[in-house]
């Protein structure tokens, strides 16, 4: 896949989870209760900001490792869903989800997006000479 389409893919998945967080977010606020108050945040910074911010990134330079860039693009993509979805179902524990489950989940969802933040520190150092496009 072209890099152009990781970073449209990634700004992208950076949309729907802006407004999943602003949804909680005003959820939270109506319902004056701030159960979901990590989630939210973890939601807003990991699966907005920083697919975002990647996905801009992509955009704006040309990386040579093209096989670096798709690594990256899908451990995001897992990982920032894994660590919201693990964050959910440990601290909230809907469905009855198991206990061992649910934190097994929460631990391979942030340990994936910790790899994928450690990618990204390779993937700017394989940018064009000019940096551009």
């Amino acid at each position: 896949m072209s890099q152009e389409k990781w970073s449209i893919r990634l700004i992208r998945i950076a949309s729907i989870f802006g407004l999943i967080g602003t949804v909680l977010g005003s959820h939270m606020a109506g319902a004056g209760s701030y159960a979901f108050r990590p989630i939210h945040a973890h939601i807003l910074l990991v699966g907005w900001l920083s697919m975002f911010a990647w996905g801009a990134f992509y955009k704006m330079f040309k990386v040579r490792a093209k096989k670096l860039v798709t690594f990256h693009g899908w451990t995001a993509i897992i990982g920032s869903i894994g660590l919201t979805a693990g964050m959910w179902f440990q601290f909230i524990q809907p469905f009855g989800v198991n206990k061992t489950f649910s934190l097994i989940f929460y631990i391979v969802g942030g340990s994936i997006l910790l790899i994928s933040f450690a990618l990204f520190i390779f993937v700017t150092f394989f940018i064009e000479k000019d940096g551009k496009r």
